[in-house]
């Protein structure tokens, strides 16, 4: 896993960082798409969208979940000498490098929504539930095996927390970070060193 001093963000943080703007900015195009006629109708275009929900919401749940629990099974023990990143950081920086891809997908939802009102943006909303129902999954499994995972962020700088550059998760106690399991902010925060 490399030696000296480094840091690790959380896998969880990394896969839900992005499913709040994607399931408001999924919303909001929906919302616009319902006031436009667009070509197919308004009530087709909604019934396209529950679909495109539905489709999205499941294949993002499930793609990779295998290689996620490769990883975990896998995952060492982080040592004392590493620096455990900040729920906030890791959320900020994952969000800065798909900005401009959730700005693109929000105008080219609402601008599919003058062929099929809606669809867009019910498409966009499934992706985001997708990715928060999984940092869920992972959030159980973290609980099941009373571990947090974590991972180098330089080896997801495209924000692929089980992608191929990913050589293995680390893990530390259930209290160690800000975090609890699955990525949700603690009630109080809990920030311990690494066990």
């Amino acid at each position: 896993m490399g030696r000296g001093a480094y840091a690790l963000a959380r896998v969880a943080v990394i896969v839900r960082a992005s499913a709040g703007w994607l399931w408001w900015l999924g919303v909001l195009a929906a919302g616009i798409g319902v006031l436009l006629p667009g070509l197919t109708g308004r009530r087709i275009g909604v019934l396209a969208g529950a679909a495109l929900f539905l489709i999205a919401a499941v294949v993002v749940f499930m793609v990779r979940r295998k290689r996620y629990l490769t990883l975990a099974r896998g995952a060492s023990r982080a040592g004392k000498s590493v620096f455990l990143q900040d729920r906030a950081v890791t959320v900020r920086t994952r969000r800065r490098a798909v900005r401009w891809w959730l700005l693109l997908s929000f105008l080219a939802a609402v601008g599919s929504s003058f062929a099929v009102p809606a669809a867009g943006g019910m498409l966009m909303a499934g992706l985001g539930v997708g990715l928060w129902a999984k940092a869920l999954w992972l959030g159980r499994w973290e609980r099941a095996n009373d571990v947090l995972l974590w991972v180098r962020p330089e080896w997801v700088p495209r924000g692929r927390p089980a992608g191929k550059a990913v050589n293995g998760y680390q893990t530390t106690g259930i209290v160690a970070g800000d975090a609890g399991p699955g990525g949700a902010r603690r009630a109080r925060a809990v920030v311990s060193a690494a066990r």
